[in-house]
């Protein structure tokens, strides 16, 4: 928790006048409601930069606000069974973080460490729920943002507890493809086998064994932590029935 409180306390600075121009998508909750958190003068909007390996959540301490990225890849993760980490997901530019713990729980539930440097946007809870009480279309959206987040989750829930090892390695490896797409034929975000093991709920052995028969079956190609996807379609095609497309 000192760790946690340290790193808020490091190379931040206010931006209570600058406008998200981080995108203009019409379901970025943060991009619509730019007027009531960057603009507004009562709101006081931090930007926090970490460099790549640096967590700034810690899992277990006191649920202070909440996290938007402005740019860079973050992984979120949780501690299972005898201390093992499980990936929750991977997050990037204009996406929500440290929301699940907002206004119902005193600590967070989940960590949370940068994977490349970035940069986030860093909303204390006093202010959040002080605007959420002054602005009903605020509050509306972010019940539809937090209704939408938990069909996400079920529907991950009930997929995964159904799928054998390949599926979940396969639906693992569409899932980084869809979020972070392609650089130079390869998956735009390199990753270690423990990584891939983390996020689809089995081991490093296991996933060495199945991208080893992958690339024999030449539906992927490996360098290192490079993977690059051959035949998306057949991919698609083997986890179908579990709607691989559920989670972006």
């Amino acid at each position: 928790m000192a760790a946690y409180a340290s790193q808020l306390n490091s190379n931040q600075s206010n931006s209570n006048a600058e406008v998200c121009k981080v995108c203009k998508s019409k379901d970025c909750l943060i991009h619509n409601h730019s007027a009531t958190l960057l603009e507004d003068a009562s709101v006081q909007s931090t930007i926090i930069r970490c460099k790549k390996g640096q967590q700034f959540i810690i899992e277990g301490a006191p649920v202070n606000g909440l996290f938007f990225i402005k740019k860079g890849t973050v992984k979120v993760f949780r501690t299972g069974i005898n201390g093992r980490e499980q990936i929750v997901r991977f997050a990037k530019d204009c996406e929500i973080i440290g929301h699940r713990g907002f206004g119902t729980q005193e600590y967070y539930s989940i960590g949370a460490i940068a994977i490349q440097d970035i940069e986030l946007y860093y909303f204390s809870k006093e202010d959040l729920q002080k605007k959420l009480l002054e602005n009903p279309k605020f509050s509306y959206d972010m019940m539809l943002f937090y209704a939408n987040e938990l069909n996400r989750s079920e529907s991950k829930v009930k997929s995964i507890s159904q799928m054998t090892v390949r599926e979940r390695v396969i639906d693992t490896l569409l899932y980084i493809h869809r979020k972070f797409g392609d650089l130079r034929g390869f998956i735009n975000l390199p990753l270690s086998r423990k990584e891939y093991a983390d996020y689809a709920g089995t081991t490093e052995e296991q996933v060495i064994r199945m991208f080893s028969a992958l690339k024999k079956e030449g539906l992927i190609t490996a360098k290192g932590k490079k993977i690059a996807i051959n035949n998306i379609k057949s991919l698609k095609n083997e986890i179908s029935e579990h709607n691989y497309f559920l989670d972006a």
